[in-house]
């Protein structure tokens, strides 16, 4: 099924909806002009045009793959960087255990597309939402849904839904622990998680499976404030198993981990104590499918920890030099509808002129418009209109989120394959 469904995409055909693909490939399905392998440079792309590294891609997958096993971690990596079944699918290729996701149309998505495990990052409170649920529970006994909880009004909601539905199957869930005063979802204090998890144990409808939270959010965050609260999201796990709460469990779950943090998940994770089931011990780092030249450059784990291994920003957005009106200023036809922007500018990178690639040396990304990006020159800057800039981005999530279909492109810039992305 995941198969065929995959293989549907390729069945798509090419039109004015995919932006910065050849005009010439109109008509054709994606898998018809993938197999063209076509040059991003010279084979008729039209720019703006991102594009993803098949080389960058792949290191990428492999970083993480082989960096949650040497640590005994599970992985669910969040799907929302990326909403790209092609790529959940690597993922799970890849040894994931399954997908985080943080809304329902994300969960529908990747159920769409044969996804047996979602971990739903977020309290769901939605009926029409939860009768889908407990829909794809009953029908298939293989699916595996866990999702948030973090008020004892949420757990009323939900319950009320799923018995309303009719559901067969309790819904499993987890005791999300808030990272602090000030910080995003989560119970604030342990007696308020006891209070949650004693209004799940009151409900027909959901079982209480662990406990997890997002470190990402711990106010200030250091290494030792990081820490610090992972070592509660563990002494929560150990109170629950010893008040009984986890009774009857194959396996408990504690769940945390961001892209900015993992190795600090992994570090305390290790310390986690024999309970009363094995503890899956779940990863949820997404944003490393692609990595960025800003952002997750300066935050990944990897800088600490470099032996370890390390990620490649996989994404270069591809624009065109339509400006230059002065020595010191250019502009290029890519901007804020095709560039991320809400973290950081994007960076020049490299700039192509007649097949021959340099460094984008004297050349500043200022601004972004809507349709163009700002560039400052300097004296070193050799810029002429009609060349080639590469762009780095800053902030996978919205990066996917602009482009429909991405095309995959080797060093030479063959292009190898296509993803669809459903935002």
């Amino acid at each position: 099924m995941v198969l065929d469904a995959l293989a549907r995409l390729t069945e798509e055909r090419v039109d004015h909806r995919f932006k910065g693909l050849p005009p010439d490939a109109s008509g054709l399905t994606v898998g018809e002009l993938a197999a063209q392998r076509r040059n991003l440079f010279t084979d008729g792309f039209t720019t703006p045009v991102l594009a993803l590294s098949a080389e960058r891609l792949e290191h990428n997958l492999a970083a993480l793959e082989t960096y949650t096993e040497r640590h005994g971690l599970a992985f669910a990596p969040h799907g929302k960087t990326s909403m790209a079944p092609q790529l959940f699918q690597r993922q799970i290729e890849r040894g994931a255990w399954g997908v985080t996701l943080a809304v329902p149309h994300q969960a529908r998505v990747a159920r769409a597309y044969g996804i047996r495990r979602i971990f739903l990052a977020n309290e769901l409170v939605d009926a029409a939402a939860l009768r889908w649920v407990a829909a794809e529970q009953d029908a298939d006994p293989a699916f595996r849904f866990v999702c948030y909880v973090d008020s004892v009004r949420g757990v009323e909601l939900m319950d009320g839904a799923l018995t309303a539905s009719g559901a067969s199957r309790p819904v499993d869930v987890v005791v999300e622990l808030g990272a602090g005063e000030g910080a995003r979802t989560g119970v604030r204090t342990e007696a308020e998680c006891a209070a949650v998890a004693d209004a799940v144990a009151g409900a027909r409808t959901l079982r209480l499976v662990g406990v997890a939270g997002y470190e990402g959010e711990v106010p200030e965050a250091d290494p030792e404030r990081v820490r610090a609260w992972l070592r509660r999201l563990v002494a929560l796990a150990v109170d629950f198993d010893k008040a009984g709460r986890f009774a009857g469990l194959d396996e408990i779950v504690v769940s945390a981990g961001g892209s900015a943090w993992f190795d600090a998940v992994a570090d305390v994770f290790a310390e986690v104590p024999e309970l009363s089931a094995p503890v899956l011990k779940l990863l949820r780092s997404g944003a490393y499918v692609s990595h960025d030249d800003g952002h997750y450059e300066r935050l990944t784990p990897f800088n600490r920890v470099p032996r370890e291994g390390g990620l490649e920003p996989a994404f270069r957005l591809w624009t065109q030099v339509v400006s230059r009106p002065s020595a010191e200023q250019a502009f290029t036809n890519a901007g804020k509808r095709d560039a991320a922007y809400d973290l950081d500018l994007p960076v020049a990178r490299v700039v192509r002129r007649d097949g021959a690639e340099r460094p984008a040396t004297g050349i500043e990304v200022t601004g972004l418009s809507d349709q163009h990006a700002w560039l400052r020159t300097s004296e070193e800057a050799d810029l002429e209109v009609g060349d080639w800039v590469g762009l780095g981005l800053s902030h996978p999530c919205t990066s996917f989120d602009k482009w429909v279909l991405i095309p995959v492109a080797e060093a030479d810039g063959t292009v190898v394959d296509y993803i669809r992305t459903f935002f």
